[in-house]
């Protein structure tokens, strides 16, 4: 995900919010192959939500309004909340703070009782739609996302994994390609009622290998006991990124590993010369109108 300051933008293209997010989209897509989901608003916080609640390929942008941002924030369930991890949620929702609104609606000092005064004000200006952080510009991606759109809803189980194999491929080859380590993944589902689950999950040690990232992203899917909810489409979002020389390889004397490694090298030089979908694992080797998952896509947030 990519935070952009368009304040300039506006006077030089003499274009609204909108235009420019529409714009950016356009041009990713015609010169570099690149589907992009764009959230536009008043602030990081409220630009990155509004991506994760656009579906993929699509633009979100929050009129700068009080009545606006409550709409769009209150009804959010807590965990959606940026800033909101699931030990957080997880008390929040103990203490009957199901929604954004309800946080926003609670006191700051019992906030602050509940998770620490620094935490505490955090989440209460945040739940209210405040966010001061400023967008550095040329700031080194803190996370990246791949989207998959099912054609239909989707009940087979067995079509929800081969979802998340091919998300985790792409960002583990994005990962690679701009020599980077993910520490944590968050696996999002989203159902035909327009209800989500959200799950994150640490990862053992940092890294960009695909078997690595496909094991930790299948364990969040089966935790979740999916077995005849009607899917419209999964996310999947690497968090914690770091530069790869900095990130330490746990010691193995498995040459499966290694062998699998080199392989994965060589899949990603084929896929740079000709094209993202010349090397691919066999599960996902189905008809291309089928394969939805957004090549490239990391989620774009325009504020």
């Amino acid at each position: 995900m990519r935070a952009v300051h368009n304040t300039g933008s506006l006077r030089y293209f003499d274009r609204d919010p909108q235009q420019i997010a529409q714009l950016v989209r356009l041009r990713a897509l015609a010169l570099h192959g690149i589907s992009t989901t764009i959230g536009s608003a008043s602030n990081r916080m409220l630009a990155a939500m509004a991506a994760d609640a656009t579906a993929p390929g699509g633009i979100t942008h929050l009129e700068h309004t009080p009545e606006a941002i409550a709409v769009f924030l209150r009804p959010r369930p807590v965990a959606a909340l940026f800033g909101v991890g699931p030990s957080t949620a997880s008390l929040l929702t103990r203490h009957g703070l199901h929604t954004v609104g309800a946080v926003a609606d609670t006191p700051l000092g019992t906030l602050q009782r509940l998770l620490g005064k620094a935490a505490g004000r955090q989440i209460h200006d945040r739940a209210r739609g405040e966010d001061s952080r400023p967008v550095t510009p040329q700031a080194p991606a803190r996370s990246c996302s791949a989207d998959h759109a099912f054609t239909r809803d989707e009940l087979d189980p067995a079509r929800h994994r081969q979802a998340v194999l091919a998300l985790a491929e792409q960002l583990g080859a994005r990962l690679r390609k701009e020599r980077q380590v993910t520490g944590r993944l968050t696996l999002t589902v989203r159902y035909a009622d327009r209800s989500m689950t959200v799950r994150t999950r640490r990862l053992p040690e940092s890294t960009n290998h695909t078997a690595s990232l496909a094991r930790t992203a299948y364990d969040i899917y089966s935790a979740l006991g999916l077995q005849r909810a009607r899917v419209r489409g999964i996310a999947l979002r690497a968090e914690d990124l770091q530069g790869a020389e900095r990130a330490t390889r746990q010691l193995t004397f498995d040459p499966g590993d290694d062998r699998a490694r080199r392989i994965e090298a060589a899949a990603d030089k084929a896929r740079a010369r000709f094209g993202a979908d010349a090397v691919m694992p066999a599960a996902l080797a189905r008809p291309s109108d089928d394969r939805r998952a957004a090549h490239g896509s990391g989620r774009r947030s325009v504020r």
